[in-house]
């Protein structure tokens, strides 16, 4: 279990709008939220003024594949998917560094830009069994104390078309995997009932929660939104189910959404998007104004699947942003909610935020208001987990 946390008084932080603000933190949680809160004989951590960040939340991530570290690969693969899967083959084989250590390179990367919660989906598939889901687990432990690691067994060559898979992704839940994921079931499998048939059924008989990859477009990838939704309600899975990407709602006629997004409503679906560049962008407002939460992630980040990426979800929040046209500071807050409140939400992260009872995780940057930090990007002076410092100035402490 990772460490209960720590117990200090941090100073002269400052809230979004201005408002300064001590911080008592006891056994890793927030007891008190307000100035002078010291208590003698704590230790204290002056903040200088900073703005406090709740913790940054990547709840789309693929620490598996990450090349952070390593020698440089081109990545000439094309857009379409099973050419990027088949670069893949090809990487691996270029990689000098073992995917355990490429991956902590990519966790330190992120605990360094204020991240306290990762979801990452690892492949579970016959080239490789269980055995990425087994490294990330032995990644997770040794960063236990520093970030909260989500593993989604996920089966990228398809489910009900690739034989022993299911049986795979029974193995991986022991072997340290949360939840199951899924991919396009139309696309990938060819079987919309049999895919759902299965995870759904797995996931009840386990006890956990759903992740898809849904990269269709068109009417067939709203066809898949609206199964997938069906079941969630079905089996009463409101709030652990969360379907990835789902290009389709910013590629099909709006008017033709309402439905699809009332069944997202009553299913209790959460979206992800990463803010990508090659396809349109869901609705963000439209899906929020209905009762969806829309989170975000940074996806592939330095891999086969694309050289773009650093790890920092304020600069994700700054794309997403960017890529939906959003400038006013309110739509700026909607762009930071979805790297941290909704994606609390969205990977059933306890306790979060910032409030007294809460786990004191959150950086600390010189920026006036969560907008100008999401456009600035600045170096997040202290990040801090469960009440300890966990990295400074872009660096770990500690390590």
């Amino acid at each position: 279990m990772p460490d209960p946390g720590g117990s200090a008084v941090f100073l002269n932080g400052r809230l979004d709008g201005g408002a300064a603000v001590d911080l008592m933190v006891d056994k890793g949680r927030i007891i008190a939220f307000d100035r002078n809160a010291a208590s003698p004989g704590m230790a204290s951590i002056d903040l200088d003024g900073g703005l406090v960040l709740p913790g940054l939340i990547d709840g789309h991530a693929h620490l598996d594949k990450s090349l952070v570290g390593d020698v440089w690969i081109d990545n000439d693969s094309s857009a379409v998917i099973q050419d990027r899967i088949d670069h893949e083959l090809r990487v691996e084989s270029l990689a000098r560094l073992p995917l355990a250590q490429r991956a902590a390179n990519l966790v330190e990367l992120a605990i360094t830009h204020g991240t306290t919660r990762i979801r990452t989906h690892v492949d579970v598939e016959s080239r490789y069994g269980i055995g990425r889901v087994e490294a990330i687990a032995g990644v997770r432990e040794r960063y236990r104390d520093a970030i909260d690691i989500e593993i989604v067994a996920f089966p990228q060559l398809g489910v009900v078309s690739r034989p022993g898979t299911v049986a795979l992704l029974d193995a991986a839940l022991d072997a340290g995997a949360d939840l199951l994921g899924g991919i396009d079931p139309a696309g990938v499998d060819h079987d919309v009932k049999g895919q759902l048939d299965v995870l759904f059924g797995l996931a009840a008989k386990r006890g956990v929660a759903l992740d898809f990859h849904l990269h269709d477009q068109g009417s067939l990838g709203l066809h898949q939104l609206e199964r997938i939704a069906e079941r969630a309600a079905a089996q009463s899975m409101q709030g652990r189910v969360a379907i990835s990407h789902a290009h389709c709602l910013g590629t099909v006629d709006p008017a033709l959404l309402q439905p699809v997004i009332d069944k997202l409503a009553a299913g209790g679906v959460s979206i992800m998007t990463f803010g990508p560049g090659a396809v349109a962008m869901p609705p963000i407002k439209r899906l929020r104004e209905a009762g969806v939460t829309v989170f975000s992630g940074n996806d592939n980040i330095r891999d086969p699947w694309t050289p773009f990426g650093n790890a920092d979800m304020l600069e994700r929040a700054m794309i997403v942003a960017y890529r939906s046209g959003y400038r006013s500071d309110g739509d700026l807050r909607i762009a930071f909610d979805l790297a941290t409140v909704a994606a609390a939400k969205a990977t059933g992260a306890a306790d979060y935020g910032l409030w007294p009872g809460a786990w004191a995780d959150f950086s600390v940057v010189a920026a006036a208001s969560f907008p100008e930090a999401v456009v600035a990007r600045p170096v997040r002076d202290c990040v801090v987990k469960r009440g300890k410092v966990v990295a400074r100035g872009g660096r770990l402490v500690g390590r």
